[in-house]
C-alpha cells in the first residue's frame, strides 16, 4: 500500500450531501468529544481491530479531538481521524459495512481534511491507502512516488 497526497485548498463542498443524509437517513456528522472515548474506542476495536483502536485513542488526546463521527441516534455508523500516527496524516477511517455506499465516508474524509486545513496545512498525507480510487475520485489525491515502503513496515504484530 502506498501513501497519497491531497491538496487541501479547494476541497469539494459537501453541505448538500450532508443535509441530504440528515434528512433522508437521520445521519448526523460531528466531531467526537472526550466523554465518548471509551464507547468509540470499543466500537472501533469491535469493527476494525486493535491497531485502529490505538490510533483512535490518540485522536482523543488532541484538542480539539481529531476524530469525526457519523451517527444515527445513538448508533455509530462511521469515523475518521487525523494526526494520530504521524502529524499531517489522515486516517484511520471506517464505515460500517451495512452503511457503505451512502456517502458517509466521503463526508467524514472531507470534514477531517477541512480540519487539517484549519490547522494550517496546505496538503495532507493519506497513509497506507487501501481504496486509492476512492481518494482519487473524491479529493483528487495522488499517489506519492516511492511510498511503497510504508511507515507501518516495522509495525510489531501479534504472532
Amino acid at each position: 500500500m502506498q501513501d497519497m497526497l491531497v491538496r487541501l485548498i479547494g476541497l469539494p463542498d459537501i453541505s448538500l450531501e450532508e443535509a441530504r443524509l440528515l434528512k433522508k437517513e437521520k445521519i448526523v456528522f460531528r466531531r467526537s468529544i472526550v466523554p465518548e472515548k471509551h464507547l468509540i474506542s470499543s466500537w472501533v476495536l469491535e469493527n476494525f481491530g486493535e491497531y485502529w483502536q490505538s490510533e483512535v485513542e490518540v485522536a482523543f488526546s488532541r484538542q480539539p479531538v481529531a476524530c469525526w463521527l457519523a451517527q444515527r441516534e445513538n448508533e455509530i455508523l462511521g469515523f475518521a481521524c487525523y494526526e494520530t500516527t504521524y502529524r499531517n496524516f489522515f486516517g484511520p477511517t471506517g464505515t460500517l459495512e451495512s452503511e457503505r455506499g451512502k456517502g458517509i465516508g466521503k463526508i467524514l474524509l472531507i470534514k477531517s481534511l477541512q480540519s487539517m486545513r484549519e490547522m494550517g496545512y496546505a496538503y495532507a498525507i493519506i497513509g497506507g491507502v487501501g481504496p486509492a480510487e476512492f481518494y482519487e475520485k473524491t479529493v483528487s489525491a495522488k499517489i506519492i512516488d516511492g511510498s511503497e515502503v510504508s511507515i507501518y513496515k516495522n509495525l510489531i504484530r501479534k504472532s
